[in-house]
């Protein structure tokens, strides 16, 4: 459902996309590359490959699979030049706040927000020197519209990821590195399918029941289903290419009409 890419718009740039082996991601990677950039992507194990993707086996919930990723950004590319942070899930169980041990805690800050803490760390150095860079932070509606009973740790984890991606737009945005953050609602991939099965598990009911379930929590789909993910890829690509080169410190929400305030 994504737009005609023009196939030299990223030309000669070196992307980097964490999480871009499946869903969102992997969209993503395929947008960049669909548009003639050079990209690197990182998975715990790499399968599924995508002809003309540089991959690293790394997990980015550490530091050290950060650290891995980063070095293998600047030997094999020669530096980065875009920074699409895509990373994140979540994998704790439903049954409200009093369920979360701090095992579970850590385990969504170190995926949606550690994660791309330490590769911006890592990497926007090099974009700082050469003052050009673009980041852009995927992040979720759930930031400001959670669901308590199902994603308190993700959404708590996605809105300081949404705080720290203004806060370092306001100290880049002079030194030529851009940082937009895109908030999307609800995307139809496979992870969202892992989902509602953890829903189901811990409410009972059946797949549609918990679909349903969160549909009611959110308000209901304005546009009357979620988005396909080449449909938000299209929006990180945008943000990332020149036509957007006023665009800074900004979120965009990609959520068919959920969030409904102004």
């Amino acid at each position: 459902m994504g737009m005609n890419p023009d196939a030299s718009e990223f030309a000669g740039r070196r992307v980097l996309v964490s999480g871009g082996t499946k869903g969102l991601g992997r969209a993503t990677v395929e947008r960049f590359l669909a548009g003639g950039a050079r990209v690197i992507t990182a998975a715990r194990t790499i399968k599924d490959t995508i002809e003309g993707v540089d991959y690293v086996e790394a997990d980015l919930t550490t530091a050290e699979g950060g650290e891995a990723l980063a070095e293998a950004a600047m030997e094999r590319l020669g530096g980065i030049d875009i920074l699409a942070h895509v990373v994140g899930g979540s994998s704790s169980p439903g049954g409200g706040f009093a369920a979360l041990t701090d095992e579970h805690w850590l385990a969504e800050l170190n995926l949606n927000l550690l994660a791309t803490v330490r590769l911006d760390r890592l990497l926007i150095p090099q974009m700082l020197e050469r003052g050009a860079g673009i980041v852009v932070h995927v992040t979720s509606i759930q930031s400001i519209l959670p669901l308590p009973e199902s994603t308190t740790g993700y959404a708590a984890a996605k809105a300081a990821l949404r705080t720290y991606s203004k806060s370092i737009s306001k100290e880049l945005g002079s030194k030529g590195v851009r940082v937009n953050s895109v908030s999307p609602g609800w995307i139809m991939t496979d992870a969202t399918a892992d989902f509602l099965k953890l829903l189901q598990d811990a409410n009972g009911g059946t797949i549609e029941d918990a679909r349903q379930s969160v549909l009611d929590a959110l308000g209901g789909i304005a546009i009357g289903r979620g988005a396909e993910p080449e449909e938000v890829a299209d929006l990180i690509a945008y943000l990332a290419s020149d036509r957007a080169a006023a665009i800074h410190g900004a979120e965009f929400i990609i959520d068919g009409g959920t969030v409904r305030t102004v």
